[in-house]
Parts: C-alpha cells; sequence; structure tokens
C-alpha cells in the first residue's frame, strides 16, 4: 500500500482544518471540513480515509475535555532506570485511564530531572486519583509519584501541519481565555449520547453525516441525539472533531511530522497564574497550555505548555520568544525549565466509571 502523505497540497489543506479547527459539537464535521478547507467534501473523506488506512493519520475522534467528567492530572514518575522499560509498558499497555505515556528529560540535572515517566492519567468520578496513582506505583516498582492536576486550560489543540511554519512569537491578537477544570455529572441518557460520540471513527464510519449511525448504536432518534450532544457542547464536555497525526512514529512513507517535544515549565508569582497562563496560551505553536501547581521538587512551577517541532534549535526559539513576552508584560518568572520528550505513546484515556471497576477486579485478581 502506499501512503499518501501529509505533503500532499490537498491533504495539507485538510490537515490544517482537521487537526484543530472544528471546535466543539458538529452535525456535519466532513462537511464542515471541506468548507473550512475549500476541498469537495467527497475528496474530504477518501483523503481521510486513504491516510487512515496508511497510518498517516492515527484516530479519527471527537474529543472531549475530559478534566470536567473525571478526575484528571500530568502525573510525573520516579522510577528506577531499570524498570523504566516495564513501567512505560505496563502504563500503554495495561492502564487504559493512562493517556500520553511519554519518558522525558532535561539538557542537565535540574529540579525534577529524576522523574522521567510522566503520563495524564484520568479517573472516573469517586475513585480517586491519588489511589490510582498508588496502585500504579506499586505495580512499576516506582519510588514516588507527583499529581499535577490542571486548574485552568489556557491552550488545547494539536495543529502540527499549520504549526511547522510558524514563526518564534507569533501570538494571537489577544490573550487567551481560561478554561477552568470543574467536574460535572452526567444523567444516563447523557452517558449514552457521550459514549457513542467518542469512540474512534473506523474506515468504514468516514461517510456523510457520520452521526446518524452513531445515534442508531445508542438507540436514540437522530435530533434527540443531536440536542443532547449540542447541549453537552454547551456545557463545555465537548472538545474538537480532530484528526489525529502519527506525529511520534515515521509514517509508512518514512516521514516524521514532528522529532522533538517539548514540555516548557515557567514558575510565575502566586496570584499571577491566569495572567502569565493567558500570555503564554496565546503563542500559536503551543499545543497545550495549563496552570499546574508542580510544587518545590519542580521549582515551585505553575505554567505549563508543550509545543511540538522537527528542529530543537527552533523549540528553544519559540520558548526564548515566549519568556521575552512574559518579561515585557511584567510578569517575573522565578524558575524556568524544558523537559524533552522521547520514546512516547499516545491513547485516549478511557472514562467510563463501569470499566474503572472492571479494571480495578482486574487488579486485585493479579495482586
Amino acid at each position: 500500500m502506499i501512503a499518501i502523505e501529509h505533503t500532499d497540497a490537498v491533504n495539507s489543506k485538510i490537515l490544517a482544518v482537521s487537526e484543530d479547527r472544528i471546535q466543539g459539537f458538529v452535525r456535519e464535521p466532513f462537511s464542515e471540513i471541506a468548507r473550512l478547507s475549500g476541498v469537495e467534501e467527497t475528496v474530504v473523506l477518501h483523503r481521510i480515509k486513504a491516510m487512515l488506512t496508511a497510518g498517516t493519520i492515527r484516530r479519527v475522534r471527537q474529543t472531549l475535555l475530559a478534566t470536567n467528567l473525571a478526575d484528571g492530572a500530568l502525573v510525573a514518575w520516579k522510577v528506577p532506570d531499570d524498570k523504566l522499560d516495564g513501567a512505560f509498558s505496563f502504563m500503554f499497555r495495561q492502564d487504559s485511564f493512562s493517556g500520553h505515556v511519554v519518558l522525558r528529560s532535561t539538557d542537565s540535572k535540574t529540579a525534577g530531572s529524576e522523574y522521567k515517566l510522566w503520563t495524564t492519567i484520568k479517573v472516573p468520578q469517586g475513585f480517586g486519583l491519588e489511589r490510582h496513582t498508588n496502585i500504579l506505583l506499586k505495580k512499576v516498582s516506582g519510588e514516588k509519584v507527583k499529581i499535577m492536576p490542571a486548574k485552568g486550560i489556557f491552550t488545547l489543540g494539536v495543529g502540527h501541519v499549520r504549526r511547522k511554519t510558524i514563526e518564534p512569537g507569533s501570538r494571537a491578537d489577544r490573550p487567551a481565555g481560561m478554561i477552568r477544570t470543574e467536574v460535572v455529572e452526567l444523567n444516563d441518557l447523557e452517558w449514552r449520547v457521550l459514549t457513542a460520540l467518542k469512540r474512534e471513527f473506523t474506515t468504514e464510519e468516514i461517510v456523510p453525516s457520520p452521526w446518524r449511525n452513531r445515534a442508531k448504536d445508542a438507540d436514540l432518534p437522530l435530533e434527540l441525539f443531536f440536542s443532547v450532544a449540542e447541549h453537552l457542547d454547551r456545557r463545555k464536555i465537548i472538545g474538537r472533531f480532530s484528526t489525529f497525526l502519527e506525529h511520534v512514529k515515521p509514517s509508512t512513507g518514512g516521514i516524521r511530522v514532528t522529532r522533538f517535544n517539548g514540555l516548557f515549565h515557567w514558575a510565575v508569582p502566586r496570584g499571577m497564574e491566569i495572567q502569565a497562563g493567558s500570555e503564554v496560551g496565546r503563542h500559536e505553536i503551543l499545543t497545550h497550555c495549563y496552570w499546574r501547581e508542580a510544587g518545590p521538587e519542580f521549582g515551585n512551577v505553575n505554567i505549563m505548555a508543550v509545543a511540538h517541532g522537527t528542529e530543537k534549535q527552533r523549540l528553544l526559539e519559540h520558548k526564548a520568544a515566549i519568556d521575552v513576552h512574559l518579561a515585557a508584560c511584567g510578569i517575573p518568572v522565578s524558575y524556568t525549565n524544558v523537559f524533552w520528550g522521547g520514546r512516547s505513546e499516545i491513547k485516549p484515556s478511557e472514562i467510563s466509571p463501569i470499566e474503572y471497576r472492571a479494571w480495578l477486579q482486574r487488579q486485585e485478581t493479579l495482586a
């Protein structure tokens, strides 16, 4: 099979839109991608199917703002070097509640550099992040764990194709707004719709009016399905409808979308977190920007952001431009650092309470 690469002009137009520009719930997502990209819908459907089949795109799905549906956090793990590979594999293959699983390093020995394994974790309401991480820490023979929930979200997107040409310092006209992370409760009908929405699309499902069959799966009339989905969107539970490029591994054609990713850290004075996050988050190179409290082990960092690129020096130039902007805004930074991503795997985190109970039972059986 010949891969249809993202470097193709038509594919680049489609991906530049479909990675992160379809925000919230849209009744006709592929039609909207066609409208925004200027590519006919039949071509959009054909190309997305081909790229998914070839592995250029690793998944197509409706994302959720899962921090509003489950207790979530960025978690750093201190694990003995001889246990790292096993810990990485366990988090990726046996913990469906871990999402991003990344080995990170720093350019020199700095605050927190002994924490080499990083994951995102989401635990359904009522079960507890600390309990979950304690189970995992024991399973992987880890020494310490640092849990860093998000207090606010300033940037959450992907857009690797679009970001490849961004100049250091490029930013939006206004500061980024902050989304507060407040867990909400859903009724049974809302969970039925949400479960149908969040499932990854197979190639056969990449068709016009893709939600029609999902409504059937949920055993709901289409208009009721739409009504509930749009209500969930207004409650800030729905994220973006997106294609996800395989940006870590080479595609079948040998092309990498990115080679480096940097987790940028800044420590700003207490009380300035929202202002600082809003100014950092407006920079277009970033895929994520959060307010997280990392504590003294990490130099009291409270603003974190992620950027991807093909050149390490270029990412450092982007980081330097953000530093200059913070200084120009009168926001002092007492400490800053970069944790570089190495080996990584990415999967959607499960958020179902039913699945979590089953996972707990399996761990107890294996104990």
